[in-house]
């Protein structure tokens, strides 16, 4: 079977800090994957290193037969990534920002729009598209982010925190979104999340990372069937240790 992402024994080092030890994982193309974890446990850094932003020390990420090392130019007009911490140029409009980074995907001005069309679509912003950025509260902001990584369609998102900070209104409106383009577009979605109910309700598989290695990997379901738990909060914790 060919994977849309395959992470084979991934290891990186950054001085004295082993942030990735031995991390292998492989996902499905159409799939919702996610990793959880703490504060520290390599979340973070992996998707970094399948996005093509650092190298791995050493093992191997490849996305869609693609190696991040050898091909990461290939990689990157097949991925769309949403770092935890990513902002938007505060003195454009919505609408105006959407359109700058359309540019960077579109053969002519046809795509451009269609593109741009998509997003605000997906953003749910309406009228607000017109305003400037920094007049956006914090989840318009992010739903504007989530609208510029899924409007170009990309094969895998790769997103961080996709619902960061977000009230509950913000963060089912990005949920819905991400849940309706795996089903309509066939995205392959990674994602990490601190937050549990969004994981069990996005996620087909679930792999839970602890010091840079995946210490246990299954459906939402069956980590909590085999944990004897409730929710996946205390299956993780179960599974570390600390319950």
């Amino acid at each position: 079977m060919s994977f849309a992402v395959e992470v084979q024994d991934l290891v990186k080092v950054f001085g004295a800090i082993r942030a990735l030890d031995g991390l292998s994982f492989s996902i499905k193309p159409g799939e919702i994957y996610g990793l959880i974890g703490p504060n520290g446990a390599g979340k973070t850094t992996a998707l970094r290193i399948v996005s093509t932003l650092i190298l791995p020390s050493s093992g191997s990420a490849r996305i869609f037969d693609h190696d991040v090392v050898n091909k990461a130019s290939e990689i990157r007009k097949l991925i769309a990534y949403l770092p935890e911490e990513a902002g938007a140029y505060k003195n454009l409009s919505g609408d105006e920002y959407l359109r700058f980074m359309a540019k960077f995907n579109s053969e002519d001005q046809e795509a451009l729009d269609k593109t741009v069309r998509n997003a605000a679509e997906i953003s749910g912003l309406d009228e607000r598209l017109r305003d400037k950025v920094k007049t956006y509260s914090k989840g318009m902001k992010r739903r504007l982010l989530v609208a510029r990584a899924l409007m170009t369609k990309p094969k895998l998102a790769v997103l961080d925190e996709p619902t960061s900070g977000l009230d509950v209104l913000h963060s089912v409106h990005v949920r819905k979104i991400i849940k309706r383009y795996v089903a309509e577009h066939g995205v392959t979605v990674l994602l990490s999340s601190h937050n549990m109910l969004e994981v069990e309700y996005l996620c087909e598989r679930v792999a839970l990372i602890d010091h840079g290695r995946i210490v246990a990997e299954g459906t939402p379901e069956e980590l909590k069937s085999e944990s004897n738990v409730e929710n996946l909060e205390e299956a993780f914790a179960k599974v570390v240790g600390l319950a």
